[in-house]
């Protein structure tokens, strides 16, 4: 069991951790197929959960590695880039835009996508194993997620129309990658 507690591992405790959060994701993805929205966004937040561990872990016992960032990012990119955009062209833009809007959802859903992966390759480009800023550049892709599910959340409860979601997701995605300032928590 030695390689839990080694960096070098690309199975130490952290990395197991992310390997949860991916998960979750795909099988989130799979419940989004179904139409089980409330399973899937259960099983995105528990991903979420595994991400905040897994950071925290990998600084604590210093098993941060160059294999653990690239991974962390993957595991962001589907649990908080990938998941919201399907559960959200699934659950709104699907079932009540049609044509011209569903043509313009479905570019808006892409271009969140690229953004949230920009973000997450210009993080690693800059990152250093273990290292933490004070601050985010550009609002971090599990904050942008939150977001989006309170976008779907709004949506679902009919406060806010399909269209008014497509704005929400392309303001969001340009945070991304703006020059906001967000603390790090």
């Amino acid at each position: 069991m030695k390689f839990l507690w080694t960096p070098s591992s690309h199975f130490n405790l952290a990395n197991l951790f992310t390997f949860v959060n991916i998960s979750a994701g795909l099988i989130a993805t799979y419940f989004i197929t179904q139409n089980n929205f409330i399973l899937a966004i259960i099983l995105a937040w528990i991903g979420g959960a595994f991400d905040i561990f897994d950071g925290k872990i990998a600084r604590k016992y210093k098993l941060s590695n160059d294999f653990g960032i690239q991974l962390d990012s993957f595991a962001d990119f589907l649990s908080f880039v990938l998941v919201p955009v399907f559960l959200i062209f699934q659950a709104s833009y699907a079932s009540s835009l049609h044509g011209f809007w569903l043509i313009i959802a479905a570019i808006v859903s892409i271009y969140y996508v690229i953004s949230g992966l920009r973000r997450l390759i210009h993080f690693n480009l800059n990152a250093d194993a273990g290292e933490v800023e004070n601050y985010f550049t550009g609002v971090p892709t599990p904050l942008g997620a939150i977001l989006l599910w309170l976008t779907y959340l709004l949506n679902s409860y009919h406060i806010l129309p399909a269209i008014g979601v497509i704005l929400f997701m392309a303001v969001i995605g340009w945070t991304l990658n703006s020059k906001l300032k967000v603390k790090h928590p």
